[in-house]
């Protein structure tokens, strides 16, 4: 009987570190930083989500506060 190689292992890419930035019953803003570095946003609003790069966001937090 012949001696099988191990089997290879598969590398899974690292998973991004979340954190929650405010939520309501119906609403959630969170935020990942990701493996490379950079730091997405995300807003769930029911079934739709918005996703936002730094650059977006800061756009978008000075849309919300000029309302």
């Amino acid at each position: 009987m012949t001696k099988q190689p191990p089997e290879p292992k598969t590398k899974q890419p690292p998973e991004p570190k979340t954190d929650t930035i405010t939520e309501t019953e119906n609403y959630l803003a969170w935020k990942a930083e990701e493996p490379d570095g950079e730091t997405t946003y995300h807003i769930e609003l029911n079934n739709v989500t918005l996703h936002f790069f730094q650059e977006e966001w800061d756009e978008f937090l000075t849309l919300v506060r000029s309302l």
